[in-house]
């Protein structure tokens, strides 16, 4: 077998340019990134906050802008506060109390906000302020478009609503738009002073206000005072009692979290100590000349190492073809058929049998892969003989007179 030579060509000077190249565009990426993300963050904090739902501030279609400027036209003055406290202080006897669901007050901060006012408005409702109020629970009665059919006079004139959601109201509690299994409003005298809840998110918004009744129903609800206090609650303030939630630190002993910091710097050391470095990976002077006996050896311990018996007949029949081919005079790229018929021609045995020796099915197993290269190498072997056996012939007898010598006979 003919041992060639493969030869690594040396790095150039355009490698480092390259790596230079990619190193740069990684850093202008990095940097627009930041950039676009710096912007950003500026853009949200100089442009005004999304607001909450039924906020009287906000002007998207879940706020309630629409709403407080509809009672500022019909001469009812309109404070907003976004702080309980300052809330509680600007009411008295003759102002309304409005507000969504106070989740972020508790129970005793509702109370004592509710007390200085005369009326108290709802505008959505939870689960837990129907119970702490005692007024009523979520019903499941089917949504439709009601009227008023209570005699609560301030409702005569509204109409008809397609309420979001209906409640069931306690005994005692005075019920409107809906009967008593699900009613969209819910009245309570007791205390005092007046307390309506209803579930208006969709009702009072920006963008349902003015479908059916919702107008006339908020300003039958909100419009009975001269002035109106709306609070909107926000987790900024609150009068709960932070509860840190269990972690990591409070499950375990003290130890554990030392132990995970140095197992993790032991990693990240581990990771550059053996890590991939920028640099040549071959430490011999280049160039470098490696034999081809090393090549193939490396790559027959990898066909080995997998087990891959197709593959390694292949080239094993690949390598026996190209030697038949030359041995048979014919060119590096003829065919198997081409070198089984002058296989044939040669030791005068049957085409066909050659044919799948040399492009029938490959074997599957190490037994039949064995058995493929010892008929191969009996053929490289027969025909090698038949190629010396005709050399032989075809070269000149010592006991024949050569031409020039039978006339030199005849001359004389």
């Amino acid at each position: 077998m003919t041992v060639t030579e493969e030869r690594i060509t040396p790095p150039t000077t355009a490698e480092p340019t390259r790596r230079l190249r990619s190193i740069i565009g990684w850093v202008i990426v990095a940097a627009l990134v930041v950039g676009v993300a710096w912007v950003g963050l500026q853009i949200a904090a100089t442009a005004p906050s999304e607001r909450r739902s039924l906020d009287p501030e906000g002007r998207g279609d879940a706020g309630a802008l629409a709403l407080a400027e509809i009672l500022r036209d019909q001469g009812v003055e309109v404070d907003v506060y976004r702080s309980h406290v300052e809330a509680r202080d600007a009411l008295d006897e003759s102002t309304t109390l409005v507000m969504t669901n106070p989740y972020t007050l508790s129970d005793d901060g509702l109370a004592e906000l509710m007390g200085p006012a005369d009326r108290v408005v709802f505008l959505s409702v939870g689960a837990h302020l129907l119970d702490e109020l005692d007024l009523g629970a979520y019903s499941s009665a089917p949504l439709a478009e009601v009227d008023a059919q209570c005699t609560a006079g301030e409702f005569a004139e509204v109409g008809m609503i397609e309420p979001d959601r209906l409640m069931t109201p306690h005994s005692g509690v005075e019920w409107c738009f809906g009967d008593e299994e699900g009613a969209a409003v819910l009245i309570d005298d007791s205390d005092g002073r007046r307390t309506s809840i209803v579930d208006g998110s969709r009702l009072f918004s920006n963008a349902y206000l003015a479908e059916n009744g919702n107008a006339a129903l908020a300003l039958a609800l909100l419009g009975q005072t001269d002035r109106v206090v709306w609070y909107v609650p926000s987790l900024g303030d609150s009068d709960l009692e932070a509860t840190s939630p269990d972690t990591l630190g409070t499950l375990t002993p003290p130890w554990v979290t030392p132990a995970i910091i140095l197992l993790m710097l032991s990693g990240a050391a581990a990771a550059l100590w053996r890590g991939r470095r920028f640099g040549p990976l071959v430490a011999e002077t280049l160039p470098v000349t490696v034999r081809a006996s090393e090549t193939m050896h490396g790559r027959a311990r990898l066909t080995a190492k997998a087990a891959d018996a197709p593959h390694a007949a292949l080239a094993i029949r690949d390598g026996a073809q190209r030697r038949l081919a030359r041995r048979l005079g014919l060119t590096a790229r003829a065919t198997s058929d081409e070198v089984a018929d002058a296989a044939s021609d040669r030791l005068r045995i049957p085409r066909g049998t050659l044919q799948a020796l040399l492009a029938g099915p490959l074997p599957t197993d190490d037994a039949a892969l064995v058995e493929l290269a010892r008929r191969l190498a009996d053929l490289e072997e027969a025909v090698e003989k038949t190629h010396r056996t005709a050399r032989a012939t075809d070269a000149p007898s010592a006991h024949t007179p050569s031409t020039t010598e039978a006339e030199d006979t005849r001359d004389r």
